[in-house]
């Protein structure tokens, strides 16, 4: 399928611009230019407010007011962690995106802030995603959320922090949301070759977030927590039903094939979709292009599915 007019007429915006490719850029100055480019969202939700998720800040979206632990006002809960190739993003670059999924859903959300490389190379952001999916488990009654009913999520690097999560501590959590997500570092795919420029995410790019990543000295692309595609089979059997989301036009696209079909083939309930003629980092942009919407509608309804199936 050609690429679709929407991402198309995105990419020619952001062409225009004449902003210098990523990998030419010092790691703060390109964050600092992502940052620039946060709005306020226009999604209206009840209750958003910062907390402490161990060690590190989140941002807690509930879609009713107050945290009393009466069935009226628990709801299940979807710890989200934010993309931007390990290096870039924030709470603030998702708010909108968790704020759509909250309102959608009709569940809780709570983005993480965990450490970016290179400051903080590869493990810390990754102990920052288990300690706050524990942290949330135990805190359940104060955030008013089921403890039976936590999922993990994010977008690409986000993402691949929640699938190495759901590997690594599978009895905290019911379900895992995985966007365009990043399972195999060592960049070696069709997708890769096909896609390697021109469609948002580069390539070279995707080199450069790995190697501010691991630039600690610490794991390696051949690491299953950093390529969650090369876990054992038994880690990857182990955890929970998977929503896997993908782009025709991403060099991520085959690795995360891949893995939704490694966890099927494993025994894992899996919903996989491609969203054909879409490029990397779609789901971020609602405003421009429509299957942004339509993929954050399929998230929430999963979720409120998933969660609606559980034995209370």
């Amino acid at each position: 399928m050609p690429l679709h007019p929407e991402p198309a007429a995105l990419l020619e915006i952001m062409a225009s611009t004449g902003a210098p490719a990523l990998d030419s850029q010092e790691p703060a100055v390109a964050r600092a230019a992502r940052e620039a480019l946060n709005k306020p969202s226009g999604i209206s939700v009840p209750e958003v407010r910062d907390v402490q998720a161990g060690q590190r800040m989140a941002r807690l979206y509930r879609p009713v007011t107050g945290t009393a632990t009466g069935p009226e006002s628990t709801t299940g809960l979807l710890i989200w962690f934010h993309g931007g190739g390990w290096v870039l993003g924030s709470v603030d670059s998702h708010d909108d995106l968790c704020r759509a999924l909250c309102v959608r859903s009709g569940h809780t959300v709570l983005s993480v802030d965990y450490r970016l490389a290179p400051e903080d190379p590869f493990p810390a952001g990754l102990n920052d995603a288990v300690e706050a999916t524990r942290w949330a488990q135990a805190n359940a009654a104060e955030l008013g959320i089921d403890p039976r009913r936590i999922a993990i999520g994010g977008d690409s690097a986000g993402a691949n922090l929640a699938a190495v999560v759901a590997q690594l501590a599978p009895e905290l959590i019911s379900h895992q949301v995985l966007i365009y997500p990043v399972t195999d570092a060592r960049m070696g795919s069709d997708s890769y070759r096909e896609n390697a420029e021109g469609y948002f995410l580069t390539a070279s790019s995707m080199q450069w977030f790995c190697d501010h990543y691991l630039s600690g000295g610490e794991g390696s692309a051949t690491d299953p927590r950093v390529s969650p595609l090369l876990g054992t089979d038994s880690a990857l059997a182990s955890t929970p039903p998977a929503l896997v989301i993908t782009a025709e036009f991403d060099p991520l696209r085959d690795e995360g094939d891949a893995y939704a079909r490694r966890l099927a083939d494993l025994g894992v309930t899996v919903t996989h979709m491609c969203f054909f003629g879409q490029i990397h980092g779609f789901y971020s942009f609602p405003e421009f292009i429509e299957d942004a919407n339509l993929a954050r509608g399929v998230t929430a309804e999963w979720l409120r599915t998933g969660f609606a199936g559980l034995p209370d």
